[in-house]
């Protein structure tokens, strides 16, 4: 027998028989773990401990939400339903499969007026530089663009950036979006497409990431400017920041692995 239980029982009870009554009186000053505990002695004690007279006080103060409910089940369980749910929201999730050593970007813009390639990059994930730190943005550098563009032309790019699973194990488009952008040297255009829910959510739910593509340009002299970075990450909606590597990785892992 549970010690708080035994312990409150003889206090209560001098003599060697048990009466319900005080088995009674006792459960109501038991936790629900305690309570869990001594439903397991019998199935006298099974069928005491569970009434729905103890645990629906526990549910209204616990789950107030579930004591609501217009159900059949029992408030024991819907206790031991909502004590679940509760302890899975705590949980950490696990560590995903997918490693930045598994993926390559590959980005590229370019000039929709003639379909030219602006500059266009493939690189392993691992090699890139986190920009910052710790989060899901990295940061292509392209000391041999393609093209290089009239200072001050303003035309439309095509920004496109693929995620590709090493041995083309899988593929999945981040960004496919088009705009105007104006060619200055040290200026900077922004991009940002708003990214899919996760194939086991419903089409109409949004994913709450979106997409981010910065381009940099620098003066290459003569007049002709050259994209001279592409900056890109996956970035929340929620607080406006990028996302940390693990839950970047556990975003593409619905579309790349599955």
């Amino acid at each position: 027998m549970n010690i708080k239980i035994q312990t409150y029982i003889e206090m209560k009870t001098p003599s060697a028989t048990l009466s319900w009554e005080v088995l009674i009186l006792v459960a109501h000053h038991l936790d629900p773990k305690t309570l869990a505990i001594a439903s397991c002695v019998s199935k006298s004690w099974l069928h005491s401990m569970s009434s729905d007279q103890l645990w629906k006080p526990i549910v209204t103060a616990n789950f107030p939400s579930l004591s609501t409910l217009p159900s059949a089940v029992s408030y024991c369980r819907l206790y031991a339903l909502g004590h679940s749910t509760a302890i899975r929201r705590r949980q950490i999730p696990s560590k995903p499969t997918l490693s930045l050593s598994d993926l390559v970007f590959a980005v590229s813009i370019t000039s929709k007026c003639n379909f030219c390639v602006v500059a266009a990059a493939s690189r392993s994930v691992d090699a890139l530089v986190m920009d910052p730190p710790g989060v899901f943005s990295f940061g292509v550098g392209f000391e041999d663009c393609v093209l290089r563009k009239n200072e001050g032309l303003e035309e439309v790019v095509r920004v496109t950036w693929n995620v590709v699973v090493k041995g083309w194990r899988g593929v999945f488009t981040l960004m496919d979006c088009e705009r105007k952008v104006r060619f200055v040297g040290g200026g900077e255009e922004w991009f940002s497409e708003e990214l899919p829910a996760p194939s086991c959510c419903s089409k109409v739910v949004a994913s709450s990431v979106v997409a981010d593509v910065k381009v940099v340009m620098c003066d290459d002299g003569g007049g002709k400017v050259r994209v001279e970075k592409v900056s890109m990450g996956i970035l929340s909606v929620v607080d406006w920041r990028y996302v940390g590597v693990e839950d970047g990785l556990r975003y593409l892992q619905h579309f790349l692995l599955t």
